[in-house]
């Protein structure tokens, strides 16, 4: 008898999701309901915190799902999971949210990050903020950094993902990242400095 803390891995675990993806292509909906089940809670949270607002995430996870169903057919496995290309779709409909409100200014295409012997600051920054924290301060950032920090330190996923999801190379997606922590840290100081403990 399995444990709930056993079930839900395997409720998630690749094999079985590509499961439920085969079955979903074929118009199951049991399959595409639990596909709805599993994802659910992850998508409306990154869209929640990407648009600030409960109404608006709402929104835009009915909307993700809707896609999920509409384009479920077309979806093949490549590098990235099927929550890569869910995520995609719920960052590129929150995206189009934000332009339609004309608040999204993309940032330039990033050079590489210079190389790994700088790892401080960012290690500075992460050890400093606790997740909670991090929210308010990454509210400062630019969209995309926000996006990337988002993905990365609320969902825990890879670069290789939230390159796939943000459609960027991953040297994009670590430069973005690098100098978003970089910017925390500055933030982190100047509090230091106006609250000194």
């Amino acid at each position: 008898m399995d444990s709930p803390a056993e079930s839900a891995p395997a409720r998630e675990s690749t094999e079985h999701v590509r499961e439920l993806v085969a079955r979903g292509q074929q118009g199951d909906r049991d399959a595409l309901e639990e596909l709805y089940l599993i994802h659910f809670d992850r998508i409306y949270s990154y869209l929640h915190v990407s648009v600030g607002n409960r109404h608006d995430a709402e929104d835009l996870t009915t909307q993700t799902f809707l896609k999920m169903l509409e384009k479920i057919g077309t979806f093949k496995w490549q590098s990235a999971p099927f929550s890569a290309w869910l995520f995609r779709i719920a960052h590129n409909l929150a995206m189009d949210h934000f332009r339609a409100r004309r608040r999204w200014q993309p940032e330039e295409e990033v050079p590489e990050p210079p190389g790994e012997e700088e790892p401080s600051a960012e290690l500075t920054a992460m050890q400093t903020i606790g997740r909670e924290s991090m929210l308010k301060l990454i509210d400062g950032l630019s969209p995309e950094q926000q996006q990337v920090l988002t993905l990365k330190f609320v969902f825990n996923l890879p670069n290789a993902e939230v390159a796939a999801i943000l459609d960027k190379s991953e040297g994009a997606i670590k430069s973005l990242q690098h100098r978003a922590l970089v910017s925390l840290q500055k933030q982190i100081a100047r509090q230091e400095v106006q609250e000194p403990g």
